[in-house]
Parts: structure tokens; C-alpha cells; sequence
């Protein structure tokens, strides 16, 4: 609801001080409100979860109530709403104790003005303002602290932890850092694995009072041994003395291990060279011969020792040593590799065809310093090219052959594609089942765009009961043919749940169980996500689970407002298949008469316009804002209008499904 129209919850019991503060209200000056006045607490509780308030106004003395212990059961059912306190005693000890419980003002009733309500109705919003974006940086301040990729640390001199970050508890294999605080003690004896380790790190910091690159394997909670880099600084008071020591570790096992690798990799390298059948040498920049494989000391009749320092003069004839000289010039200044089948006489032998790549040698400051030659012998491959020629007219018949299964192929997809449309509701169950589609107290209304030929977006919209209805809807990654066989099996599982289809959040539980049973001899996961909610046309109250889907959006017909639907514990949850003993809860909402809940795939938003800007959660939120009020089938459609003209090529990258659901209200079949 706009600013500068509030709605104003009243809760009073004495209906004369109700109306004085309703003619004070509309005696203001620059606030525009109405007001709702209720007799007790608990009906002050009922409208506010019924009703949408900007501020509530509450008698600290109502009858049913306790006093200032009113302000945080009002604060538990709607705490996004401020809250004024107002009380007989003009007293600042009651004032500060009405904030500390909650409230964001205090007005003493004797005193109340106008001037005076108008102020603090301004001054109660403004501070719960103030409130929410405070807390959200300290949230968004511990979110940064503890997601960093670094450990962060404090230690007493003597090694215990007085600070840890979630990034170290992880790193050490604790689950919280508390309780690595809790479990490691004594650093000396526990975590290192090399004995006198933390003496000589207390030796180090006693002598430069700072550390970086501290390379130790240490032993994890579990008892695996994994490698550590620690840089630390001590911390001292004004006069010297040391206060602790402060520090980042930083988890280098895959990098030990890749330095180990390395070392081993060079060793097989030069093995493999002295042992391959090939012919292998190196030179430098002047053509002398710097290393020879065993292969070539052999082709030439020579020793290493014999080879190295010569030049292609000392063993080939003069027309073939300026060839190969000149061959090897060229790879030295252009830097590209030479691949060639070149004559090649050894002395003593007959002519033999040989295959040569010659490659630049670097050197570490990047400038070439000789060349690398390989050849081999491929006389024998000569004698058969004429087979590989009578070989390719048979790869052209094949080829032929292939392009006519691509053809068929492309038949297939077609086909597959009719039948995953088929597989979408063709028709739309009706509440009560008497009901005329049109007079259904349940309406439903879709959009599926698959990108391309088959898609991995999928929905399912059923009656459970009489009275229940339940929608389903999901996102396997990417869109093609695996897409479209999971989104398949998906359904499949969906059809044998049934019987858990009424609980949102034990339905997504053995969804998930049942995929990840799947899905784990494949190799490859697949990322789906799914919304499932079960909405009971009688009572208007809709149950949900969420499984890492991106959140749906609720139209509040009343107020006009667009929410995301989050799950009650205010968290995300997983997506299916990936974690076997995934828990979904199950959240709950009242609908009122005339709401559109609207369900959505992330091929919606995920667009960008020609300079690369994303079509963001936030932008589609505003655009549904604006078209609230219009039946949902136009509303799709303006949508998906306004974003295809956000899009830089006029289309969707991905996949979109949006689904709605509109709760007419149940009316004249409220008593079947």
C-alpha cells in the first residue's frame, strides 16, 4: 500500500478513547490513514493475520492482555509491522521499557495529540525502517565473515582458539566453530601432525611478529591429514605485551598434491621418452644438439656423449644438413610447430620416410632457446594409403547413411516433442467437481515456451479430493533430449506418489529419495528443481514446499501487493537428486478472494537486454506489481510481452513455464 495512505490497527478497549483517537487521526495534517479498531488482544491478533496493517496501535491495558508483554505477541504475528505503545502512566522508565520489549514509541493517553499521533506514527515507521536495514547488514555482515574461502583465526600464545570462522571449522572438518573452539585445545598436540611443528611457528612469530606462508600437514577432526598455509600476525597492546595471535589458513592439499604430481609427472616424462619407440632430440638456438632419447643414439650408432654439442653436419650428408638446419630456423623465429614426412638416410643404412614435428623450445622468461624433434618411421605407412583410399569411399557411403539417420532422427525430436506437450494438462480439474470450468472456484491458467525442440520444464496441475487441488511444477538444468527424459521420469515418480500428495513437503521428500536413486548410476547429476503446493478451495488455506525452485510470487487481490512465497523457516532448501536424505518442510498461507498465486521456471528472468544487463527477480516483481489487477491470462501474456522486449534477441534463452493459480473464493459452494 502506498505511504501516504496507512492503515492503522487500533487495539483499545475503551470505545471513547477509540473514537478520540480516530477524530485525531483524521485531524492530521499530512498523514492520510484509516483506522481499524478492535476491543483485546486476541482479536488484535486475529485481524493481523487476516489483514495486511502499516502500524498497530495497542493499549498496553487491554484486558486479555499483560501488560508490556502484549508488544512482543503483537511483534510475533506480524513483525514486519511497527508498533506504538500507548499506556496512563507518563513515565520514561515505561517509554524505555515499551521499546526494549519491542515497540518503536511510547505515547502517554493523557498527553496524546494530532500534532503528537501524527509524529509518532511517522517516527514508529521510519525507526522499524531503520531496524530491518540494520539488521540486514549485520546479517549480511556475518553472512560475508562466514562464507569467506579462508580460515580465520585467533589463538592465545599458548594455542587456543579464541575466534574461528565457518570457512576454518570447515576446513579442520568441524560442523560449527564453536564447536572447534570446544574440541581443539591445545593446538601443539592436536593439530599438527609433525612434532615441535607449533614451536617453531611460536619461534617465528616471537621473531618477526608476522608469518606468511606457513606450510604444515595437520591432522582434521575426522583424522585424515591434509596440508595448511597459515599467515598470522601478532596482536599486541598499547605498552607491547602480546595479546593474541590473528591469522588465515588456507586449505593447499590439492596444491601439494598437484606439486607432488608434478614431480612424478616429469619422472615418468623423462622415462617415457628414454623407452618410446620414437626417435626424440632437442637443440639450441646455434643447432647443436642438446639431449637425444635412447631410440635416436641408437639410429645414429652414437652414445649421448658422442651426440651432444654436434651439429646435423657431423652425421648427414651436407644437402641434408642445411635442409634440416633450415627447417629448424624457421620453427626458432615464427614459433610455430613444423609437421612434415621427410626423406631421412642414416649413416650406414638404407633411405627410410620418416615423420617429423619439430616444436619451439621456452625457457622461463618466455623466449624461445632451441627446439624439440620427434620422427618416426612411416614407410609401412605408405604401402597403406592405397587401402585408406579404398576405405574412404566406404566412409562416404556411411556418411550418406548417417545423414539419413540425422533425418530420421530429426523426425524423432519432432515426435518427442508432441508427446512431452501431451504430457502437460490439457484440461483443468473444476471446484466443487459440479462446478462449470468457468464458475470453478479454482481457476487455472498456463505458459510453456520451450527453448528448443524438447524441454526440461515440466507442470502438473490435479484434484486430490474433493477439496483439494494440487499443483506441481519443476526445472531440470538445460533443455534438450536429457532434459526432457528426466522431466519424464519426474512425472512417472509424480503419478506413484499419490498417496503423499496432500503433505507438500513428504511428497518432495520421496521425490527426491526416489530421483537420487535414479540419477546416481548416471554419473552426471542433473539440477531440478521443483514447487509443489496443495490449496484447499474451501478453506482458501494453501500448503507448500520449495525445493531450491525460484520462490513464486502471491498477488494479494486486497492490498495489491506481490510476495514471494518463502518457506517458513525462512531458508532455502535443496534441489531434487542430489542429496539422498534431503528434508522439505511444508509452509503454509491463507488465501483471500481474488488472489493469484503465480508459479514460474527461472527461464523467465534469466534474460539479458543488448548491454548485457540481467532481467532481474527484482524487475519481474515490479512489472507483475503493475499488472495485479489484470485477469492472470492477460497478465501472462503482457508479461512475456515486456520481456521478450527486454531481451537483446526479441526470445528466451531457456526454457519457461508459468503457471497460475487464482483463488475466486468459495461463495455459493462454501456449504457443499
Amino acid at each position: 500500500m502506498p505511504e501516504d495512505f496507512l492503515r492503522i490497527l487500533l487495539v483499545e478497549h475503551d470505545p471513547a478513547f477509540a473514537r478520540y483517537v480516530g477524530e485525531m487521526l483524521g485531524q492530521a495534517r499530512d498523514l492520510s490513514a484509516e483506522m481499524e479498531s478492535v476491543p483485546d488482544l486476541n482479536a488484535g491478533l486475529s485481524a493481523l493475520s487476516q489483514s495486511v496493517f502499516d502500524v498497530v496501535l495497542i493499549d498496553v491495558c487491554v484486558p486479555d492482555g499483560a501488560g508490556l508483554a502484549n508488544i512482543p505477541l503483537i511483534k510475533a504475528q506480524a513483525p514486519e509491522v511497527p508498533i506504538i505503545a500507548a499506556g496512563d502512566a507518563d513515565d520514561e522508565i515505561v517509554a524505555l521499557e515499551a521499546v526494549h520489549a519491542g515497540a518503536q514509541d511510547y505515547l502517554a493517553k493523557g498527553q496524546l495529540t494530532p500534532a503528537w499521533l501524527e509524529r509518532s506514527v511517522h517516527y514508529a515507521i521510519e525507526r522499524h525502517r531503520m531496524e530491518l536495514a540494520l539488521l540486514g547488514a549485520e546479517e549480511k555482515y556475518h553472512g560475508v565473515f562466514d562464507h569467506l574461502v579462508e580460515g580465520i583465526f585467533q589463538t592465545t600464545p599458548e594455542g587456543r582458539y579464541l575466534m574461528a570462522n565457518a570457512a576454518l571449522a570447515r576446513i579442520y572438518g568441524y560442523a560449527t566453530p564453536d564447536e572447534l573452539i570446544q574440541g581443539l585445545t591445545d593446538i601443539g598436540r592436536s593439530l599438527y601432525v609433525e612434532e615441535g611443528r607449533r614451536e617453531e611457528f611460536i619461534r617465528l612469530m616471537r621473531e618477526n611478529d608476522t608469518l606468511t606462508e606457513f606450510e604444515s600437514p595437520i591432522h582434521r577432526k575426522d583424522g585424515t591429514v591434509i596440508w595448511i598455509s597459515e599467515n598470522c600476525r601478532a596482536i599486541r597492546a598499547a605498552g607491547g605485551r602480546l595479546l593474541y595471535y590473528e591469522g588465515t589458513v588456507e586449505d593447499i592439499t590439492q596444491r601439494r598434491q598437484a606439486e607432488n604430481d608434478l614431480r612424478n609427472s616429469e619422472a615418468l616424462y623423462h622415462s617415457l621418452v628414454e623407452t618410446l619407440p620414437q626417435n626424440i632430440f632437442r637443440k639450441d638456438l646455434q643447432g647443436r644438439f642438446t639431449f637425444g632419447n635412447q631410440q635416436f643414439c641408437r639410429i645414429l650408432g652414437l652414445s649421448l656423449a658422442e651426440i651432444v654439442g654436434k651439429t646435423d653436419f657431423d652425421f648427414f650428408p651436407r644437402e641434408l644438413a642445411e635442409k634440416y638446419q633450415h627447417d629448424d630456423r624457421r620453427v626458432m623465429e615464427t614459433g610455430k610447430p613444423y609437421d612434415i614426412v621427410e626423406e631421412h638416410r642414416p649413416p650406414g643404412r638404407d633411405r627410410m620416410y620418416v615423420q617429423v614435428v619439430k616444436t619451439p623450445l621456452y625457457g622461463a622468461d618466455g623466449a624461445i632457446m632451441g627446439l624439440q624433434g620427434i620422427f618416426w618411421d612411416i614407410t609401412a605407412q605408405r604401402l597403406a594409403e592405397e587401402k585408406i583410399r579404398r576405405i574412404n569411399a566406404l566412409l562416404a557411403q556411411s556418411r550418406k547413411e548417417i545423414r539419413a539417420r540425422h533425418a530420421q532422427m530429426e523426425d524423432d525430436l519432432k515426435m518427442a516433442r508432441e508427446i512431452q506437450v501431451t504430457m502437460l494438462p490439457q484440461q483443468y480439474p473444476a471446484f466443487p467437481r459440479s462446478a462449470s470450468p468457468s464458475d470453478s472456484v479454482l481457476q487455472f491458467t498456463h505458459r510453456y515456451l520451450p527453448a528448443g525442440t524438447v524441454g526440461g520444464d515440466f507442470f502438473a496441475v490435479s484434484a486430490l479430493s474433493e477439496d483439494e487441488a494440487g499443483v506441481f511444477i519443476c526445472d531440470v538444468a538445460g533443455h534438450g533430449v536429457r532434459s526432457a527424459l528426466v522431466t519424464a521420469m519426474i512425472r512417472a515418480l509424480a503419478e506413484e506418489l499419490k498417496p503423499f500428495a496432500t503433505n507438500p513437503g513428504l511428497f518432495l521428500n520421496k521425490l527426491n529419495s526416489d530421483l537420487h536413486a535414479i540419477l546416481k548410476h548416471t554419473g552426471t547429476p542433473m539440477l531440478t528443481t521443483a514447487f509443489y503446493l496443495v490449496a484447499d478451495w474451501r478453506t482458501g488455506v494453501m500448503r507448500y514446499a520449495n525445493a531450491g525452485h525460484p520462490k513464486p510470487l502471491h498477488l494479494r487481490h486486497g492490498s495489491g501487493q506481490v510476495l514471494p512465497l518463502a518457506n517458513a523457516a525462512g531458508r532455502s532448501q535443496p534441489v531434487l537428486g542430489l542429496l539422498e536424505g534431503a528434508a522439505y518442510e511444508t509452509s503454509e498461507v491463507r488465501l483471500s478472494p481474488g488472489d493469484l498465486v503465480m508459479l514460474f521456471t527461472d527461464g523467465l528472468y534469466e534474460v539479458h537486454d543488448p548491454d548485457g544487463e540481467l532481467y532481474s527477480q527484482a524487475l519481474l516483481v515490479a512489472d507483475v506489481q503493475r499488472r495485479a489487477r489484470l485477469p492472470a491470462p492477460q497478465l501472462f501474456d503482457e508479461l512475456l510481452a515486456e520481456i521478450r522486449r527486454f531481451s537483446r534477441n526479441d526470445r528466451f534463452d531457456d526454457d519457461v513455464c508459468l503457471v497460475g493459480m487464482e483463488y475466486v473464493g468459495s461463495g455459493a459452494f462454501g456449504n457443499e
